[in-house]
């Protein structure tokens, strides 16, 4: 079994499981000086610039990430967990399926060859472990929200261009200071919201919800008094 894990096929699941290993030690030991790796990870997620003259071609860019990314359950659980889920099922698949190849062939596939199809394989089992996580994952009632109590808060544009009847991605934080993620469009036709645009909301229909620029500056989502 070391033979097999150690050989240049399957380095690459190999050190996957090893780094999953160090960030579990890695998170222990900064769960002991009340700190945490997930915040900082998700503070690393990529957040594309865009203005008005942006090309269609990139908003649906954006829009197919925000889906892909919502598809992995990324913003429903902490990435750290789902990194953590890819790492285990990337490593583990990765080696078990060039053993099964090595039993019945008595060779392994080229790396190149193994490692993309494998990363496809673990993609639908990231999503379903971040699902298994979020139903058995506590709920602090304390801190729940219901959908409407976003009404009357500061929402920034992260992903798209929001029109009328086109909603984009955008960022809005309860009153306990958790962001929460949600599809936003103008209130009012005409209007158009770029990336970086505050938005005060004002309804919802549905799953989006509607709103108008924010103008007055006295207003952000980053402020944690708001309630």
């Amino acid at each position: 079994m070391l033979s097999l894990a150690l050989a240049s096929e399957n380095l690459v699941f190999s050190i996957a499981l090893v780094l999953m290993l160090m960030i579990a030690v890695l998170e222990g030991v900064a769960a002991l000086f009340g700190a945490g790796m997930s915040s900082a990870l998700e503070s690393l997620l990529p957040e594309s610039e865009l203005s008005p003259h942006t090309e269609v071609g990139a908003i649906e860019a954006d829009s197919a990430l925000s889906r892909f990314l919502g598809w992995l359950r990324i913003g429903e659980v902490p990435i750290l967990m789902l990194l953590v889920i890819f790492l285990l099922s990337f490593g583990l698949a990765g080696l078990l399926l060039q053993g099964l190849l090595h039993s019945v062939t008595g060779s392994l596939a080229p790396g190149w060859l193994a490692v993309p199809v494998v990363f496809l394989l673990s993609l639908p089992v990231v999503r379903l472990g971040g699902g298994v996580l979020q139903a058995i994952m506590p709920k602090d009632e304390t801190t729940a929200v219901t959908e409407d109590s976003l009404l009357g808060r500061i929402a920034v544009i992260t992903l798209g261009t929001a029109r009328l009847n086109y909603p984009a991605e955008a960022r809005v934080k309860d009153q306990h200071g958790y962001s929460h993620y949600l599809q936003l469009e103008p209130d009012t036709e005409g209007d158009e919201f770029v990336q970086g645009t505050e938005v005060l909301l004002l309804s919802r229909q549905g799953a989006v919800y509607k709103g108008i620029r924010n103008a007055n500056p006295h207003l952000s989502d980053q402020d944690p008094n708001r309630s």
